[in-house]
Order: structure tokens, then sequence, then C-alpha cells
């Protein structure tokens, strides 16, 4: 089972990292009636308008005229020099630009820094699953989500496909690390840089002929709603699965990943009535506005088809664990969703990984009180975040910017 090592799974989590984290999702199917309740939120009330003909207008307005005056490639030179939590804001940036970044860069009122920090500590502890959660199977969700599926596919991004994970990956790696909101960490930068990106991509998408065609009559993409379905198939689909394998966990690291995930929903643009307060009013939600919006399309089986590829180079330079990938991301999402995925049938693999893996759980579990242990997870953990972030960019690096237009040659 060398393939099930601690490597192969961490690099598979790395690799796909929150692919819907710079797309977002929306569903294609008819939605179900909005009903729920504000008072489940992290505001405990609100207006309790359907989150999906609620969008981020002041961004949008914003970037809007960034894009329609020309000044895009000015944004994302100045913003390529940002790159720290409490570092001031270039100088070179448009005044509205900056007064814009200066307020959105705030964090919420009611961000815990204590839970924050108990947060990291639970990232370090349990990285190997939430790489792989986060990673293979919130990236798997995200293909069976129709819009988000083609908001990728035809933006800019889903021409070059190592390019979109590797961004993608800054702000799920930002979310993860140790220093994600110290002073010295990245996660509201990469988080305020991707709102930048889903104006643009609100304001260019619905001129994409490809998108506008498959698009199930939606008219702006990412809205509220959308949003929070991609905010579920991370960290609600992450904590459901740690409990189906029975990883212990208490109570208080329960709540800190979930006020983790809370202040990260509010960086990205998600008003404070559509985040959920409790673990139960989050899969209160996801079951209303996740689970029955998944589906199969043209646009999500081919990219599926290209991250499972892209891990399978990862984990094996010249993809000869592809059968391997293919029966772990099945495993890790079940066959409705896999078959939604187009993700072939592995009968041996399938069936070696449902033995393996709840006993790989268990001894990992039997060590994890060991003193160096931790410690040393994290270590190797970071080496492989580094070292796909090298393969993704072939040692080029990467950053977040704003796109000028759709992906170039649209079917």
């Amino acid at each position: 089972m060398d393939g099930l090592g601690r490597r192969g799974v961490l690099a598979a989590g790395g690799a796909l990292g929150a692919l819907g984290a710079l797309s977002l999702a929306s569903p294609a199917k008819a939605r179900s009636l909005w009903t729920w309740s504000p008072a489940g939120s992290v505001a405990g009330s609100g207006a309790g308008v359907d989150p999906e003909w609620v969008w981020d207008e002041e961004v949008d307005q914003l970037v809007a005229a960034v894009i329609d005056r020309g000044d895009v490639p000015r944004v994302n030179e100045a913003l390529r020099t940002w790159t720290r939590n409490d570092q001031p804001l270039p100088g070179a940036l448009p005044a509205d630009v900056r007064e814009w970044m200066e307020e959105a860069r705030r964090l919420p009122s009611w961000a815990d820094r204590s839970k924050l920090e108990l947060a990291a500590d639970f990232n370090r502890r349990r990285g190997i699953y939430l790489n792989l959660l986060n990673g293979v199977g919130g990236g798997m969700l995200s293909t069976a989500i129709p819009r988000e599926a083609r908001a990728v596919y035809y933006s800019k991004g889903g021409a070059d496909m190592e390019d979109r994970v590797a961004k993608t990956s800054l702000l799920g790696f930002a979310v993860g690390d140790l220093n994600a909101y110290r002073p010295d960490g990245k996660v509201v930068v990469e988080s305020v840089k991707t709102r930048l990106v889903h104006a643009a991509v609100r304001h260019l998408l619905p001129q994409s002929p490809g998108w506008s065609r498959t698009s199930g009559g939606q008219t702006i993409p990412i809205s509220q709603a959308d949003m929070m379905v991609t905010w579920h198939s991370l960290p609600t689909y992450a904590m459901r699965k740690m409990l189906e394998w029975k990883v212990p966990m208490p109570a208080a690291d329960k709540e800190a990943y979930l006020h983790l995930w809370q202040v990260s929903a509010h960086m990205l643009g998600i008003r404070d009535e559509y985040i959920p307060a409790t673990w139960a009013d989050a899969n209160s939600q996801y079951r209303q506005v996740l689970e029955p919006i998944l589906a199969s399309t043209p646009e999500g089986v081919e990219l599926t088809d290209i991250l499972l590829g892209q891990l399978a180079e990862q984990t094996s330079p010249g993809g000869i664990d592809r059968p391997l990938c293919d029966a772990l991301a099945r495993y890790l999402v079940g066959d409705e969703i896999a078959d939604m995925d187009g993700i072939p049938r592995e009968p041996f693999w399938e069936g070696a990984i449902r033995t393996a893996w709840p006993a790989l759980v268990a001894f990992r579990e039997k060590l994890i009180p060991l003193p160096l242990v931790p410690p040393l997870a994290w270590t190797v953990d970071e080496a492989v975040r580094q070292y796909i972030l090298f393969y993704l960019t072939k040692g080029q690096g990467t950053h977040i910017d704003i796109p000028e237009t759709n992906r170039p040659t649209n079917p």
C-alpha cells in the first residue's frame, strides 16, 4: 500500500487544494425554496433574503470599473508586492482599490484570536486528514457542482488547470497554515485578492458564450448561495468525514475549526447572516444547499479527469498510480458522486482502500500523543505543500491575479 503512504496522501490533498475557492459554486438544478433561518448564523439575525440573489455589490462595481478603464495590469503588479497580513497596502494601487481593500482586510468584530490559535494547532495535528479532504475530496465535490465546474471551465483559468490549482492552493494552504491569521500570515492577503477575482469573474463570465449556454439560467455567477455551496464542500464536508472515520476530536477543537472557516467565509465576502453559527446549523444548511444540486456535466467530467491526472503525476511521476488515485477519490466522495464525475471503477484498489484506511486512521491516532509526532508531521506536511506548488508552477511561483478575459478558446 505504498501509494497510500503519507507522501501520497499529503500530495493528494495539496494537489487539488480547494479547487472551488477561486471559482465558487452554484447549482444548475432547480433550487429548493430558501428556508434556512438567519437565526442560525453568526449574525444571529438578518433579512432572510435568498442568497441566490445576493452578490458582493461594492467590490463588483469597483472591479468592473478597474477592468473597463484598463487598470488590471497596474493593480495586479501592485498586489504582487502585498504578501503579509500586517503589511501596508501598496502605494501604487489606485485610490478606489486601496480604499476598498483597507476595509476588506479587517477581521470581523466577532473573530476570536484564541479560537484561531487553537484552530491552527488543530490543523497541525490533523493536517493529513484535512489536506486529503479539503484537497481531493473537496476537489471531487466541486466538479460535481454544475455551475462551479462550468465557472472554472469557461473562465480564464480553465485553460491551464495546473496554474488554476496552484492559485487555489495558495488560499487553501493559507487558511490551514499555523500562522494563518497572525501578522506574518497570508490568509487575509489571499482572501482579499480572491474577492477581487470573484468580482472579475462575475463581470466577465456572463460575456462567455460557453458559460451562458450552460449556466442554467443564472445571469451573474458566484452569488452568496454559490459561495456557501463551496464553503460546505470544504469544512462541513471535512468534519462530516472525520466524524465518519471516528477521528477523536474534543468539542473545543471542533468549535475552533468551525470558527476558522467562519472568519474565512467573512473575509471572502460572505455576509454574516449566511454563515452558520454551529455545526448543527452548518449541517442543516449543507443538506439544503449542497446535497440536492450535485450532478454530472461534461465540463465536470473533463475537469475531474484533468485533476486526477495531475494528482497521479504528483504522487508518482509517470502517472503509474492513476488507478489508485481514482479509487481514493471514489472512497472519499462515495459511488454516487464518483459516478457523476466519471471516475472509473477500480475494484482491487477500492477494496484495498476500504480495508487499509480505517486501520491507518486508528494507527495514526495511537501515535498522536507521542511528543514528537505533531511537529514532525507538520514539517513533512509543509515540505509536501511547497513541493506541490513548485511542481504545479514548474518552479516559477504563482500569484492570485485579477483576470481580464475569460477562457481564451471557449468551445
